[in-house]
């Protein structure tokens, strides 16, 4: 049941009606009808996870108040301990466990020694790594006082379930989620209306944008080594379009759909391929993933590094990263991936610009010369690590390199459908205009006439039934 499907849309009109109209009188009634709905909408994927979901749950739930109760602070991390340990130890086993079991034996092999094991049939439970890492980062502030344990099960289980991001993000923390549960939520239309939008935006990424670039890109990933060095560069250019398309596609629906409801959800994109710098990309990507790694790797890690001054922060932003890979999945390419990232962070970090974002005129329409060489200088870089993203082996992503270069550069592409181009270029266009804001079209058009309007949102609807492509699985679905 995604988010795109006619069986989502007949579910959430349904969800939505009892929870505004019949479910209203009382905060409890709507936050148990809102778990309800979570389970339903988690159980359509396969039941079987909904135990785990709910385990994992209550165990948090408990260890949460024993640390917040613990009369030492040894006792409290013992139970913080048995917290990650579970955390971990989930995702270790359902992610990484045939990971370690490959990656060991190849190393034997690589000596000729031929070891008889043998990898398990485990199936990967949607959203695992995005629920894992909120009742972790509940723990971790339960434990150093920056929230306090929820005593209510109701609430904290609607924490962990939450439909609308559990499965692909965005990854909110307890502090800033928990209180939006425990205060009674009244509709309104305003907000309702900009929800909407953001939907409408996230929906013309995903099907238009996102699903027609897909099938170019797989053509071209799965034929590379048979296609002209122009065909890859231009699959490296869609993949880096897809990508941002389908994964910022499907946060803008999780929380125009949150914002349906009365919540306020992490902000995950905040237009990334305008960065102007690496470090300024990955304040822009992936922001709940990033701030959530910069609050409980990196700054952590730079702290018992910090004795040895800027080597420490590099250090600590290339292990940072590595885990950022790592979460990703259980493959040496996200671990090259993230190590590769944190290598593109040591300029910055030795010309003390680290933290630092350039300076730019949200009102201008275009850029400047000198901030479109900063963005290809960032987004090129970008778009050659995706090649490590999607391929499915270190060696497949080299090789996919080597064939970049191999001289037939200016040998006609693979045929891309000419309104594909066109598409393309029109999102950018007012990703850039809308740049400034939460999403693209939140006010960009706010000045113009209604009528104008009115028609700017007919087109976006009619552009998503005549172009959308056969629909696709949500990339990060299989994070």
């Amino acid at each position: 049941m995604t988010f795109t499907s006619i069986t989502f849309f007949s579910f959430f009109l349904v969800f939505f009606f009892l929870y505004w109209f019949l479910f209203n009188k009382k905060n409890v009634s709507q936050n148990l009808l809102l778990l309800l709905g979570s389970y339903f909408f988690y159980g359509w994927w396969d039941w079987r996870f909904l135990f785990l979901l709910i385990g994992v749950s209550a165990l948090n739930f408990y260890l949460g108040i024993k640390i917040s109760k613990s009369s030492s602070d040894k006792w409290s991390r013992i139970y913080l301990n048995i917290g990650l340990f579970q955390g971990i130890g989930g995702l270790v086993y359902f992610k990484y466990f045939n990971f370690f079991i490959t990656s060991f034996k190849q190393s034997f092999a690589a000596f000729g020694m031929n070891l008889d094991i043998h990898t398990l049939n485990i199936i990967l439970p949607l959203g695992i790594s995005f629920f894992t890492f909120r009742t972790i980062s509940y723990l971790v502030d339960v434990e150093n006082g920056k929230t306090e344990a929820c005593t209510d099960a109701l609430t904290f289980f609607n924490y962990v379930s939450f439909f609308p991001s559990l499965l692909s993000g965005p990854i909110d923390k307890a502090r800033d989620f928990i209180p939006q549960l425990e205060k009674k939520r009244v509709f309104k239309y305003e907000t309702g209306v900009d929800g909407l939008k953001q939907i409408l935006w996230g929906l013309f990424k995903k099907l238009v944008i996102a699903d027609n670039c897909g099938r170019i890109v797989n053509q071209v990933f799965a034929n590379f080594e048979l296609m002209p060095s122009s065909s890859l560069w231009l699959g490296m250019f869609l993949y880096g379009v897809q990508l941002y398309t389908d994964f910022s596609g499907y946060s803008d629906m999780a929380i125009g759909i949150s914002r349906l409801l009365g919540f306020d959800i992490y902000k995950n994109f905040d237009f990334p391929f305008f960065a102007q710098s690496i470090p300024e990309y990955w304040r822009k990507w992936h922001i709940s993933l990033t701030s959530w790694l910069t609050e409980y790797v990196f700054t952590p890690l730079s702290f018992q590094f910090r004795k040895y001054g800027k080597l420490g922060v590099i250090l600590a932003i290339i292990i940072n990263f590595v885990i950022c890979g790592i979460w990703h999945g259980a493959n040496w390419t996200y671990v090259l991936y993230g190590f590769v990232h944190g290598l593109f962070f040591i300029p910055a970090i030795l010309n003390d610009t680290f933290n630092k974002n350039r300076k730019t005129d949200l009102n201008r329409n275009f850029p400047t010369l000198t901030e479109l060489f900063n963005i290809l200088t960032t987004f090129i870089p970008v778009l050659f690590t995706f090649i490590l993203f999607k391929s499915e082996s270190v060696s497949q992503a080299f090789k996919y390199y080597a064939k970049m270069f191999s001289g037939n550069f200016l040998s006609a592409p693979v045929t891309v459908p000419i309104y594909v181009y066109g598409l393309i270029l029109y999102f950018f266009l007012i990703e850039y205009k809308g740049r400034g804001q939460d999403y693209a079209i939140k006010n960009t058009f706010a000045k113009f006439p209604i009528v104008f309007r009115l028609l700017f949102y007919f087109f976006l609807i009619t552009t998503i039934f005549l172009f959308s492509a056969s629909e696709q699985q949500f990339i990060y679905f299989q994070f």
